[in-house]
């Protein structure tokens, strides 16, 4: 099996509570006809259910009872990770992003020519906060609470996530970098 990935880091920034664990970045994860249905059937074999079709949002918020995932099935979109300050990225009908529980994102791209496929660990219920002062509380214990994991929504037992997604000391983080690797 081989694949590229991509993790970055964001720390809080008073807004959105982001996460010590890192967003992880898939490219080209298949080269299906229907990419949509491919990311589908793969998000649910690998019990990441709970599973829609549609645009990102266009303003920042994230989801504090569960991890996402959401794979680019048609087209392609910036997606800003990591709240107002945080980094845009360009994706494209192949590429799957997996947000730990508080990762702010968002959709920047103008148009709405593209399809997501999204899906959550064992199809667990989600939320939608914007990271208004009187939900931050709240929102953080929820975080503390959210389990990891026990797949990668695409390889499964295998992939980035099992490995990545290891709670560690937040002075062990690097400061918002870009960590590129490859398996």
């Amino acid at each position: 099996m081989n694949y590229l990935f991509e993790k970055y880091y964001f720390l809080d920034d008073g807004t959105m509570p982001n996460s010590e664990l890192p967003v992880i970045v898939y490219r080209q994860v298949t080269q299906a006809t229907n990419k949509t249905e491919w990311l589908e059937d793969t998000f649910k074999t690998n019990g990441w259910t709970n599973n829609w079709r549609d645009t990102v949002y266009g303003y920042d918020h994230f989801h504090s009872i569960t991890h996402e995932v959401l794979g680019i099935g048609d087209g392609s979109l910036t997606l800003r990770i990591g709240g107002r300050n945080g980094l845009s990225l360009a994706l494209e009908a192949g590429d799957v992003v997996i947000l730990p529980a508080g990762t702010g994102h968002s959709a920047v791209s103008e148009h709405l020519n593209y399809t997501v496929v999204g899906g959550y660990p064992k199809g667990m219920d989600w939320d939608l906060l914007i990271g208004n002062d009187d939900e931050r509380a709240q929102a953080i214990e929820n975080i503390s609470r959210v389990p990891l994991p026990e797949t990668d929504p695409v390889f499964g037992l295998q992939g980035e996530l099992l490995k990545q997604w290891q709670y560690q000391e937040i002075n062990q983080l690097p400061d918002f970098k870009r960590v590129i690797g490859g398996c």
